[in-house]
């Protein structure tokens, strides 16, 4: 990787051109050019190369770093350099976050966990703000303490307050994020708190993971997502798992994202109703 002034001094301006016309120079920020298409690692380098300085890294980028991105955001977010104004282009979001607490993950900068964390949630809708959370909590990369701590040091700005009231709810548990919106479309609707990721075991000695239960009722829902639908061998073990929880007297429903995301009400209604029929029995 190099900018075009080096190139330039070992390369005429028609070779230049000619390089980058065949695709021998890929083009990474304005000025800096690489022979390979760049990913994220070297797109960061190359804002180094620009900068003339190590850039940080913040919000989704820096959630990617640590382990926790729900969002998938394409876009590279970094921090201004001291010494140098960055602009944002495509692809490049560049923010000011004076006094925000840096860390280093694999020899980068960045915002810490759980700043980074709370900083993302902020930014999200309750349902997918807890997918944060919990990921970060599920990352080990923080705890719960660290995230009340970092929503303390950015009170006040946009967002915080539904960010403070989810921060007590999240569970490392929650393997995915539609799990995490599953679960609080229960919280907000007034079902008992399940157990995440609760573990069975059937007669033939095999142990089955619970998305959602309630023990004491042996009730348990489950997401269905993509895979369920596209994959024989997890259709395949489902049927299995159903069966065995059958025989051991277990009532098991399904749900997908429209349930939780267009139905939640009706969506709750019915496990409250196979929570209270239990009850009743």
């Amino acid at each position: 990787m190099a900018g075009t002034g080096q190139l330039l001094t070992v390369l005429t301006r028609s070779q230049f051109d000619r390089l980058v016309a065949r695709g021998d120079l890929v083009r990474v920020w304005p000025g800096v050019f690489a022979s390979v298409e760049p990913d994220d690692h070297l797109r960061l380098r190359g804002l180094d190369l620009r900068a003339g300085e190590h850039v940080a890294v913040c919000l989704g980028t820096a959630a990617a770093a640590f382990g926790f991105d729900t969002e998938t955001d394409s876009d590279l977010h970094v921090l201004n350099p001291v010494h140098h104004q960055l602009r944002n282009s495509d692809g490049l979001v560049v923010h000011r976050r004076d006094g925000a607490p840096l860390t280093r993950i694999d020899g980068r900068r960045a915002t810490t966990p759980a700043w980074t964390a709370v900083e993302v949630a902020r930014g999200l809708r309750r349902p997918r703000a807890l997918a944060t959370l919990d990921a970060a909590l599920r990352s080990g990369t923080c705890t719960r303490q660290d995230l009340l701590v970092a929503a303390v040091e950015q009170f006040g700005r946009r967002g915080i307050v539904h960010v403070r009231e989810l921060i007590p709810l999240a569970d490392p548990r929650a393997e995915s994020p539609m799990e995490s919106e599953a679960r609080l479309m229960m919280i907000d609707q007034g079902l008992p708190c399940p157990e995440l990721q609760f573990e069975v075991i059937d007669r033939s000695d095999r142990t089955w993971r619970l998305d959602f239960a309630w023990p004491d009722r042996r009730i348990a829902v489950e997401f269905d997502g993509f895979q369920w639908h596209s994959d024989p061998e997890a259709f395949r073990r489902d049927r299995q798992k159903r069966a065995a929880l059958l025989d051991m007297d277990w009532s098991v429903t399904s749900i997908v994202a429209d349930d939780v995301r267009k139905r939640p009400y009706e969506t709750v209604l019915s496990i409250r109703h196979e929570l209270m029929r239990d009850r009743a029995a």
